[in-house]
């Protein structure tokens, strides 16, 4: 009998930074990779040419999430793992209703992965014990809370939760952890200036760049054991 064909891992926001990355990381690894992206950028492109199944989806309205994760579903029927990247960073700001900035990071932090959890569960669910994964992308300031990005914050602390209560759900076929990264990499339009004073909120004092996330998430996927936990990946940040 033939060997059964690999699941694809589903990565959503895969055109920018750890997510671009983490897709061309798996491709590498010849792993089937299924990602979402809101813009068409070049790189996304590149993941296509490398073997992606690139789908184009709207995480601001639900109906949008919905519409991704039926997409997914006629794509394939079965996954290996659901990694929530997708992301926005929007700090209450004068001129924007400060409902509009709260609904908009509940919108992509919490609607989206809660919605495509449970739309998608089936083709996670049925391939054995600690067979599949969740993984969602959270931040330290989860603990600490942010005085400029208050919505930001509580959107990730809700998805911080999330994670627990999922993992209680999907127990024992799907392992459910959360990633809590301070600064992972910079922008190339960041100065000099800005760099060396977040270099210093750590104590490691170095920007580690995606490999140090890449290098847990391997860990958790072939974990056979570990759910329901937040990993801070923030070079001791919360201590210095």
């Amino acid at each position: 009998m033939g060997k059964a064909p690999q699941r694809p891992i589903l990565i959503t926001g895969a055109g920018r930074r750890i997510g671009l990355a983490l897709a061309h990381h798996f491709l590498n690894q010849h792993q089937p990779v299924i990602v979402s992206y809101r813009t068409e950028y070049g790189s996304i492109e590149g993941l296509r040419n490398a073997g992606a199944v690139c789908i184009q989806a709207d995480f601001s309205t639900d109906a949008g999430i919905l519409a991704f994760a039926d997409t997914v579903k006629s794509t394939s029927d079965g996954l290996r793992a659901i990694v929530h990247n997708a992301s926005a960073w929007q700090a209450e700001k004068p001129g924007t209703p400060l409902s509009d900035t709260l609904a908009a990071m509940m919108q992509i932090h919490v609607h989206a992965p809660y919605l495509l959890n449970h739309a998608l569960q089936d083709l996670l669910c049925g391939h054995g014990h600690a067979a599949s994964d969740i993984i969602h992308f959270t931040d330290y300031v989860v603990e600490r809370g942010s005085d400029k990005h208050i919505a930001y914050a509580a959107s990730k602390a809700a998805l911080d939760n999330m994670t627990r209560s999922f993992a209680r759900k999907l127990a024992p076929e799907v392992k459910v952890n959360a990633i809590a990264p301070s600064l992972i990499l910079f922008n190339d339009h960041d100065d000099a200036e800005y760099r060396q004073k977040a270099l210093n909120k750590s104590l490691m004092k170095i920007a580690p760049g995606e490999k140090e996330v890449i290098d847990l998430i391997d860990y958790l996927l072939t974990s056979c054991y570990v759910t329901g936990r937040s990993f801070g990946v923030d070079g001791g940040r919360p201590l210095n």
